[in-house]
């Protein structure tokens, strides 16, 4: 698994990020934070330090149960300002969780529901950079929950992704923060 920790610096301003950078929540009120061109500020999003621009690699999220999350990874270039479409055609791969219903964010007019056996509290992000393969898995059981068709990377780097209109994300084997 990857060591995936929370980058502060791209963090909504109403996201409250751990000290540890494992967790993240939604506060009550905005952070009075600089808003550089790296920060999320429409979007309740907040990405991963580590980006990856070749082999495969995986980690694991945890849910707060009744919240409401996304969950995936995204181009570098992924728009930060203003209103965001979450699908692969403008660079993020995710899925939406929301108790036990969970839709694969496959294009602007498309929600693509899927029901697991049962809504997975722990989610395993699988990516691996050369096969363009993005795949979600119930962490609890290995289940696959879904696995997006085939993507071209380019090149370019690849970053973990967590948003949520109500958020509380946990991740696990985090370590050190941002490089």
């Amino acid at each position: 698994a990857v060591n995936v920790t929370l980058d502060p610096d791209t963090a909504h301003p109403q996201l409250i990020v751990s000290a540890d950078r494992k967790s993240v929540r939604r506060g009550d009120t905005w952070q009075d934070l600089p808003n550089n061109p790296g920060r999320f500020d429409t979007e309740l999003c907040v990405l991963g330090c580590e980006g990856f621009t070749s082999g495969r690699h995986y980690w694991e999220t945890e849910l707060k149960e009744g919240e409401v999350c996304i969950v995936g990874v995204v181009r570098e270039s992924v728009s930060r300002k203003g209103d965001i479409d979450f699908n692969p055609e403008q660079g993020i791969w995710a899925v939406l969780c929301s108790e036990d219903r969970y839709w694969a964010l496959t294009s602007p007019d498309d929600l693509t529901p899927f029901s697991p056996s049962r809504g997975p509290r722990r989610i395993r992000v699988y990516l691996d950079y050369e096969e363009g393969r993005v795949a979600f898995f119930d962490a609890g059981n290995g289940d696959p929950i879904v696995t997006f068709p085939p993507a071209s990377f380019a090149g370019e780097r690849i970053r973990p992704l967590f948003s949520g209109p109500l958020l509380f994300i946990s991740l696990s084997s985090l370590l050190g923060p941002c490089a």
